[in-house]
């Protein structure tokens, strides 16, 4: 019994050592695996690169290292998968030559494997224009640069395709070719590029003009062209399309020269206008006629002259804040003709329209009236008449500033006009306002009016006219309106004159009110044959020593004043900008 006891225990402990032999060593998986193609870029070019694993152990993280770029991991490994791909977008850096991205991934079991992509980094291709040349002078509104012009871009054309810009004043007028598209990467040629000259970007001298192109890395090409803008410009024929008239540029008219209908002229801050010596059919003027529009738009610190050539005033004068003439003075006129606005609104007189005085009878652009009372003519701001009024007849001279059937759609604000041979303004029926007018030396009245003119003059001042300061006629026809013209706001410095002070006729339509006289030389007072419905209110005045209300302004109220001390008048601050501030015309205003 105690032997089979024994022999029991001995098996159990054989068949215990047996089983211990018998236990397998851990097996150890197959290390991960990557492998990649070389590839190849341009400069600041992006590029996916593609890695392709193994996993035997099962992937668990990566990590890419770049060299001469920058890398980050767009499509990772998946944890727990035995194989697949992982991409990295590899941005080059700005040197040409050799990069590259270094993978590592750690599988399950903790062990890593690297790759090295070789990256090849070629420089841009960089795009060109070809054919933009010789420098050009240009005197008009267009300016074409002659092709053929040449433009490629390798890696295709970028957005904006191509621009120009002008003297460093960012992209302007870009042009649109249909076959300069992004991605489009033939090279395109173009016959020609027409610059539009109107831009404000262009000035009189010389202008840099810089073509550019861009393709679709973002690479450009650029050529300057130097374009010389004439400083002195002839105008010699009528003008029937839209034009521009540059800031410091002087234009000379030597002709009877007309804004056709249709056609607008655009006159920038700073112009100087020379009218040519002319007499009688050839005397120079400028005339907008019906239908036409003038945008002459200064400012205070660069208004638009017009003026005669024996004038030397230029461009430059007004750029440094010069604003009287340097060798004429204010007295001297008809050098030239003048300013003449012309419309479709209604007039009374014989006919719905006539031709406008100084301008022959043969040219039919000289007609004016019409049945739109708020038509407009266009905009004209800070403006200086001066030295004009060619007499083209006998009785029949051109006024500083004539408007023949202008209707209220038309703004005219900031007017001086000095030494005009005839009236300084003069109203033909019509309804337009004016507003800040300033005239001097007019050799005939200062400011005139007919054919039931029905607007408001307001802030305005006469100083010294030769004849009259105000003609006031009323309608001619049968066909008046019925409305009333005023006169708000006024200083006259009356002066010696030979006629009236104020000359109404005896159906003058007009109102006056808030208005200064003073310094009452000569020359006689009121010609009163107004109807009763014309009516006069806050009338001032500085009488002569002797003179008396009634001798000089009959049956119209005054308040008698001291020079100085009126308390009605224009506000002579709005004419800081004229030849008669620099002049000191209107100090003691």
């Amino acid at each position: 019994m105690k032997k089979l006891f024994y022999f029991a225990l001995i098996s159990i402990f054989a068949i215990g050592i047996s089983s211990c032999g018998d236990d397998e060593a851990p097996v150890t998986l197959d290390p991960p695996t990557l492998t990649v193609s070389p590839v190849s870029v341009q400069v600041g070019g992006t590029i996916p690169v593609v890695f392709t694993y193994t996993a035997a152990g099962e992937f668990a993280s990566s990590g890419a290292t770049p060299v001469n770029g920058t890398a980050s991991i767009s499509t990772d490994g998946v944890v727990g998968e035995t194989g697949g791909t992982i991409t990295v977008d590899f941005t080059a850096g700005d040197n040409p030559g050799d990069g590259s991205v270094v993978l590592t991934i750690t599988d399950g079991q903790g062990i890593s494997v690297s790759a090295t992509a070789v990256i090849t980094i070629s420089a841009s291709a960089v795009p060109s224009i070809e054919g933009i040349s010789s420098p050009g002078q240009a005197a008009g509104n267009s300016f074409t640069v002659a092709g053929p012009i040449t433009i490629t871009a390798e890696d295709g054309f970028g957005t904006p395709a191509f621009w120009y810009e002008i003297n460093d004043g960012g992209m302007a007028n870009a042009v649109n070719l249909s076959a300069m598209v992004e991605g489009q990467s033939s090279p395109v040629t173009i016959d020609n590029i027409e610059l539009d000259l109107t831009n404000d970007l262009f000035q009189a001298g010389v202008n840099e003009v810089t073509f550019n192109t861009q393709d679709a890395d973002g690479d450009r090409a650029s050529v300057t062209l130097i374009l010389t803008i004439e400083d002195e410009v002839t105008i010699s024929e009528n003008i029937t399309e839209d034009m521009t008239w540059f800031t410091g540029v002087t234009y000379i008219l030597d002709a009877r020269i007309v804004v056709e209908s249709g056609a607008t002229l655009t006159i920038q801050p700073g112009v100087v206008v020379k009218g040519e010596a002319g007499q009688e059919a050839n005397a120079t003027a400028l005339i907008i006629a019906r239908g036409a529009t003038l945008n002459a738009m200064g400012t205070a610190t660069l208004p638009i002259i017009f003026t005669g050539v024996a004038d030397q005033i230029s461009p430059e004068n007004i750029a440094a804040g010069e604003f009287a003439s340097p060798n004429l003075t204010p007295a001297v006129n008809n050098l030239w003709g003048g300013l003449i606005i012309l419309g479709n609104a209604p007039i009374s007189a014989d006919t719905p329209q006539r031709q406008i005085e100084g301008i022959p009878p043969s040219d039919p652009n000289g007609l004016y009236g019409g049945d739109d009372d708020t038509e407009s003519s266009g905009t004209i701001r800070y403006i200086s008449i001066r030295h004009g009024g060619t007499n083209i007849g006998e009785g029949n001279e051109i006024n500083g500033l004539t408007l023949g059937g202008v209707g209220s759609g038309t703004t005219i604000e900031f007017v001086e006009v000095v030494g005009n041979q005839d009236d300084g303004i003069e109203w033909f029926g019509g309804s337009v306002n004016v507003t800040n007018a300033l005239v001097w030396n007019s050799g005939d009245d200062a400011l005139d009016t007919d054919q039931d003119w029905t607007g408001t003059c307001d802030n305005f001042i006469i100083i010294t006219p030769v004849n009259s300061a105000f003609e006031l006629d009323g309608p001619e026809g049968a066909t008046a309106s019925g409305n009333d013209h005023s006169f708000i706001n006024g200083t006259v410095n009356v002066g010696n004159i030979n006629d009236f002070m104020i000359d109404f006729d005896n159906n003058t339509n007009a109102d006056l009110s808030n208005i200064y006289f003073f310094n009452i030389l000569g020359g006689q007072g009121v010609q009163d044959g107004r109807p009763a419905s014309s009516t006069l209110m806050n009338i001032e005045a500085t009488l002569p020593d002797g003179g008396t209300a009634t001798d000089l302004f009959g049956g119209i109220a005054i308040s008698e004043v001291a020079e100085g001390q009126n308390t009605v008048g224009a506000d002579a601050s709005a004419f800081s900008w004229t030849f008669a501030q620099a002049a000191g015309a209107i100090d003691n205003f």
